[in-house]
């Protein structure tokens, strides 16, 4: 629950610094006071959107701060999925907002996403505001109500699993029978280009080969005169470098007796010589290898013009490419030879998953039909409570095709007065019925998710009277199941029965006009509602009436 909130420059309110109680509390304040902007403040910590224009005129940034008593709510895995430090007692949440735009959350000052602090924020308090009696004409609303009240969220959350694996299999199969139709108008196409990729023969790396090859014989009669030449430089019989070298070294061998270094010398001069002879042996045979024959150049450039021909064709970029191709063909017309069987398989798979989930959706409904009973037993009891004696409320489930939601299309059917026909709830009920509607069915669905704190924003309206008192004690009794729940309100049966009173109003300074929020004394009670019995000028007989339903 909130324990404490703190709002610096924020629209018109300057500073408010202010604690909250356990239990039933009611916020009165005159129209336009500023009991909306505490809420819009509150929202921004729940994750709502900013607008710089929020910002209190004249100040660069807003700060909004609120501590929560997390004790009786399990929420600890929250911060160890987040990694955010755990204080059950004292939980902070601080949104700031500056001039230029820029926000930030923080969870006990870990800086956070906005999305995290919204999936966050609806854990904590839930607003019910007027708009939100629109609810009542969602079927995803009327649904979850029901889903809540059954308990079946293991249920739900297995069938959307395996609804999901279902709708993966069906577009599998989709696709695969799609694929295999136009496959199959394509198959000659594939198999001419098979076909012609194949006789091809195509090796990987012939190309770069044949390139070489063909560069060799094309150029055969420079490269002969060039090892020729090689050949003739180190074997001539008396210039050649082989001969000039072993006389050399013969004539260092000679003088070794009397030159001593002359025979480190002459061994230096016949590993030359070795490795000239190597040299000139390869050269040699490199020389008999160079044979030009015109046909089989013609040979070679005739297959290098067919593989060029082929990648032009495929627009590829190397024989490897083309074989790449050749090879998917190959797998894609036996796959067309074979889709039969797959489209089968695929199909009977996505047959097996509907048939589970059926089964599943049927065990989902059998626990709404059981929830809907109880659900209908409360509101008829709750309604007639709040001044609808004659009241009928009908939950009406019929089967549908599965959906991500089960088989069931639920609809509230509602009404009011006797000989009425009963209709959905969101087509008959005026204003007043929808709020008590609501009540009813927030304070139903709060017993079974235990949110810690509800704010009721003029829940209300179209009440006055001995309902608006049923609808306060209703909200009282909520109050007291260990929840915090909180009420903005008009109605001084309402603002009596709260166990802590605040009151918001406007002030006049000289930097203008600011929202003050400030928590009343019992006397401060009593003129509070009596001016809400009896307007700006109290008189007894409303400040007697006050007391009254003060019971002081």
């Amino acid at each position: 629950m909130i324990t404490h909130l703190y709002i610096k420059n924020f629209t018109l309110i300057d500073k408010l610094d202010i604690d909250f109680r356990p239990g039933f509390s009611v916020i009165t304040g005159e129209t336009g006071a500023g009991k909306s902007i505490i809420l819009g403040a509150i929202g921004l910590l729940l994750g709502q959107r900013a607008d710089s224009k929020q910002i209190k005129q004249g100040c660069d940034k807003c700060s909004i701060e609120a501590r929560f008593n997390l004790k009786n709510y399990d929420m600890k895995g929250f911060f160890d999925d987040n990694d955010i430090d755990y204080d059950e007692k004292d939980c902070i949440i601080r949104r700031e907002l500056t001039a230029s735009g820029k926000s930030r959350a923080f969870i006990n000052d870990t800086p956070t996403s906005l999305a995290l602090l919204k999936t966050f924020g609806e854990q904590l308090v839930d607003i019910h505001s007027q708009h939100q009696n629109l609810l009542l004409q969602k079927q995803d609303f009327q649904l979850n109500t029901v889903d809540i009240v059954a308990g079946n969220q293991k249920l739900v959350s297995d069938y959307a699993q395996k609804f999901a694996e279902y709708k993966q299999a069906q577009q599998r199969a989709k696709t695969l029978k799609q694929e295999i139709e136009d496959n199959r108008e394509k198959q000659d196409f594939f198999e001419f280009q098979h076909h012609e990729l194949s006789s091809a023969n195509l090796q990987a790396g012939e190309q770069e080969e044949l390139e070489q090859s063909a560069d060799t014989m094309s150029h055969s009669e420079e490269i002969k005169t060039a090892l020729y030449k090689v050949s003739d430089a180190l074997n001539a019989d008396e210039r050649g470098v082989l001969a000039n070298l072993k006389t050399a070294a013969n004539a260092l061998r000679g003088i070794a007796n009397v030159l001593p270094s002359a025979s480190q010398l002459g061994e230096r001069m016949d590993s030359c010589l070795i490795e000239l002879k190597d040299i000139s042996a390869e050269a040699d045979s490199e020389l008999e290898g160079i044979d030009f024959d015109p046909s089989e150049l013609d040979a070679i450039n005739n297959r290098l013009d067919k593989l060029y021909d082929l990648q032009k064709k495929y627009r590829k970029d190397s024989v490897e490419q083309l074989i790449e191709l050749r090879d998917e063909l190959h797998t894609m017309l036996n796959n067309i030879e074979n889709s039969d069987e797959a489209l089968q398989e695929a199909q009977r798979q996505a047959e097996q998953l509907a048939a589970q989930c059926k089964d599943i959706a049927d065990k989902i409904t059998a626990t709404r039909t059981k929830a809907a009973k109880a659900v209908e037993k409360k509101m008829q009891e709750s309604l007639v409570n709040l001044g609808m004696p004659n009241v009928k409320f009908v939950i009406e489930i019929t089967t549908t095709d599965l959906s991500d939601s089960g088989q069931d299309h639920v609809e509230f059917l509602f009404s009011a007065n006797k000989n009425v026909p009963l209709q959905p709830v969101s087509n008959v009920a005026s204003g007043g019925e929808v709020a008590r509607v609501m009540l009813s069915l927030k304070a139903m669905i709060s017993g079974a998710v235990k949110l810690p704190t509800i704010i009721f924003d003029e829940i209300d309206t179209g009440v006055s009277g001995k309902v608006a008192e049923q609808m306060a004690k209703i909200m009282q009794e909520m109050g007291n199941s260990d929840r915090q729940v909180i009420s903005i309100t008009h109605l001084p049966q309402i603002a009596a029965l709260g166990t802590t009173h605040y009151k918001v109003y406007k002030e006049d300074t000289a930097e203008g006009t600011i929202s003050r929020m400030t928590m009343l004394n019992q006397e401060q009670r009593v003129q509070e509602i009596a001016q809400m019995l009896s307007g700006s000028d109290i008189s007894e007989a409303a400040i007697s009436n006050a007391r009254e339903l003060l019971k002081v």
